[in-house]
């Protein structure tokens, strides 16, 4: 790994002074967590702990409605990262590679690439199987970038001694370890180690960079270092909990989709105490590598001329209506934390109620740095919430899952299972409930609200649909190329 690092410094103190020396043109550094849901102290949680990524939010603006496309790892990344719907990508499971259905596409790395900057990738951006593809590409883009980096620490090595409610499984479902060491040994803490020599690097040649940071945390396995443990002590843990016959009320379709993880219902308080300790301290340790990379671009003076995005690629269920880790159309799924900060965001230190989409960070990225993103990107710039937190480029946000749909306005979640809404839908009114455990589809009273959102997620649905203009599309059915 060392050998590698110095090899990529060297290559980058010898760029043609051509690629970069334009003080004026803001970089961009994005860190993104693992399914990091909004459970951090910024966004009001009362015992997580994120110091640095509170401070962030202090210098930046901070989004309270921001949701993904996909609450699943491949095709939420696909989608942020070509500024496109899942169902325009195609990409709607895991270990597929964006070229596979979109071979020409123009990843938001590579428009930074071809406007001269020097883009790096460190760790996870796109789909990885976790734990298992730690230290490899994983389902890399390599068009996307000028660089990658792929750390490997001592969290996959120290894999036997990890806890496992499935004994030898251990990213798709609930596991962790409280590990001896230090955070620099950690996957996660040789990726903040990496991210400071590039940045100082960029620092001393003045090149434009694209810096994107993927940490592992807080991703099962839930591992870090034993101090972050401690910080949770599981008598203070608050579990959770589903009142009998609540599952009654999903429509089969939702139903299925928080009972589909057999081996993690119905666990016992001891075990869900340890599992939502182990998750908290897998954030806080994110949170202090996070602040690691913005110590050293704060130190470098790169803060002055660098966007800083920072999110998730998608919400974590911890024990919410009786579900573990993601894939569901409920708020704890579909919310991510967004957070930014950096030249063009005069609304310093506020927050903004304004529906965010994660394919919204192409075009606000592009705005925000001068450039043009291509026509078909379907996302919207979020650059005039920047400046105004009341500022509403977009009415609603919209994520899928399965063959259902959601769209969350200001107010309400409204959901609908099967084309059509043929396998029923969901009505949650934020005002009053804002867990989302009281389905008013049914109601009479909410008839009118219903029918009113329908219209608008039927109308988000086909626009999502519509094949991206001048993109070439390969459809496979049965594994063979129709299209």
């Amino acid at each position: 790994m060392e050998f590698y690092r110095i090899l990529l410094l060297v290559l980058l103190a010898c760029l043609p002074c051509q690629r970069a020396r334009a003080q004026d043109a803001p970089n961009v550094l994005f860190l993104i967590c693992d399914d990091l849901n909004c459970d951090l102290a910024c966004y009001g949680h009362p015992l997580v702990k994120s110091p640095s990524i509170d401070q962030l939010a202090k210098r930046g603006v901070r989004f309270e409605n921001a949701y993904c496309q996909y609450p699943l790892c491949g095709p939420s990344r696909a989608s942020f990262m070509t500024g496109l719907y899942p169902d325009q990508t195609l990409v709607r499971r895991n270990t597929i590679y964006i070229r596979e259905h979109l071979p020409s596409v123009q990843t938001v790395s590579q428009m930074f690439r071809a406007s001269g900057y020097t883009a790096t990738r460190i760790g996870k951006i796109y789909h990885y199987n976790v734990p298992k593809h730690i230290g490899t590409s994983g389902h890399d883009d390599p068009y996307s970038w000028d660089f990658t980096i792929n750390p490997r620490g001592r969290d996959k090595t120290d894999e036997e001694l990890i806890f496992s409610l499935q004994p030898g499984q251990y990213g798709g479902t609930l596991s962790w370890l409280a590990a001896d060491g230090t955070d620099e040994e950690q996957t996660d803490g040789i990726a903040a180690t990496e991210a400071v020599a590039l940045l100082k690097q960029h620092a001393k040649s003045g090149e434009r960079f694209f810096l994107a940071v993927g940490l592992y945390r807080p991703h099962t396995p839930f591992v870090a270092p034993k101090k972050y443990f401690q910080m949770y002590p599981t008598a203070k843990i608050d579990v959770p909990q589903v009142p009998e016959g609540y599952l009654d009320t999903l429509p089969a379709a939702a139903r299925s989709s928080v009972t589909r993880k057999k081996n993690q219902l119905n666990l016992s308080d001891e075990l869900s105490r340890q599992a939502i300790q182990a998750y908290y301290a897998s954030i806080t340790f994110a949170d202090a590598q996070v602040g690691r990379i913005l110590a050293a671009l704060e130190a470098t003076g790169l803060d002055e001329n660098t966007i800083v995005i920072f999110t998730s690629d998608h919400g974590y269920h911890m024990g919410e209506h009786g579900h573990w880790q993601k894939t569901t159309l409920f708020e704890n799924a579909a919310r991510v934390p967004l957070i930014i900060a950096g030249p063009g965001t005069g609304a310093v230190g506020q927050s903004s109620t304004a529906p965010a989409e994660m394919i919204d960070f192409y075009p606000t990225l592009a705005e925000l740095c001068g450039l043009a993103a291509p026509k078909y990107v379907s996302g919207v710039s979020l650059a005039p919430v920047l400046k105004d937190p009341t500022a509403t480029p977009r009415r609603s946000a919209l994520t899928q899952y399965a063959n259902g749909y959601s769209i969350r306005t200001p107010r309400f979640r409204y959901t609908e299972w099967g084309e059509d809404g043929a396998g029923g839908s969901e009505l949650y009114d934020h005002k009053s409930d804002s867990v989302e455990m009281v389905n008013l589809a049914g109601d009479a009273k909410h008839a009118d609200i219903a029918a009113e959102l329908s219209a608008l997620l039927r109308e988000r649905v086909a626009s999502a649909r519509t094949r991206p203009e001048g993109l070439e599309q390969i459809i496979f059915e049965n594994r063979r190329r129709v299209r």
